[in-house]
């Protein structure tokens, strides 16, 4: 018997499991891109990113935990002291508008497919990365000291990712 892929048990396709596999990282990615901070930063980000999407596999949700699951298996396990490598995008602010359209695409297929606790527990653990992602390194000050927690245009794309996605 040939054993079937984890998204057929929830009703995906192959095209929608990607999707919905794809955006935790890419929220990370746009997250961490609605400012630019140096690459120290930039790692503190993604650790903080990798380790969110990481304890989702510990959701009670069976949607975010075969996601998530999902994700490690493909990028890598923080807690085996893996490292995303840091991304710069070329440009911004289109990754930013990308990301928000596909969790719009997301959210319509989740509520179109899921029950709303299920659809829920999704979007709001994509809010809970990109809010630890733009909450993980200040941004401005000198030296690491003062600055700002989040910056206006982090905080801009957490609050937009947040509208586009209901939570």
């Amino acid at each position: 018997m040939i054993e079937q892929p984890a998204y057929t048990g929830f009703g995906f396709s192959d095209e929608e499991w990607g999707l919905l596999v794809g955006l935790p990282q890419s929220v990370l990615t746009a997250a961490s891109a609605a400012e630019s901070d140096g690459t120290r930063r930039t790692r503190a980000e993604s650790a903080a990113g990798l380790e969110t999407i990481a304890a989702g596999r510990e959701s009670a949700s069976p949607l975010v935990a075969a996601v998530a699951g999902e994700v490690i298996s493909r990028v890598g396990d923080p807690e085996a002291g893996e490292e995303l490598p840091v991304i710069a995008p070329a440009d911004p602010q289109a990754l930013i508008e990308d990301v928000l359209a596909r969790a719009g695409q997301a959210a319509a297929l989740l509520a179109a497919r899921m029950d709303e606790g299920q659809a829920g527990a999704y979007r709001h653990w994509l809010v809970e990365i990109a809010d630890q992602v733009v909450g993980a390194a200040s941004t401005g000050g000198i030296l690491g000291i003062g600055g700002d927690v989040v910056s206006d245009s982090e905080r801009r794309f957490r609050d937009r990712l947040s509208q586009v996605l209901n939570d």
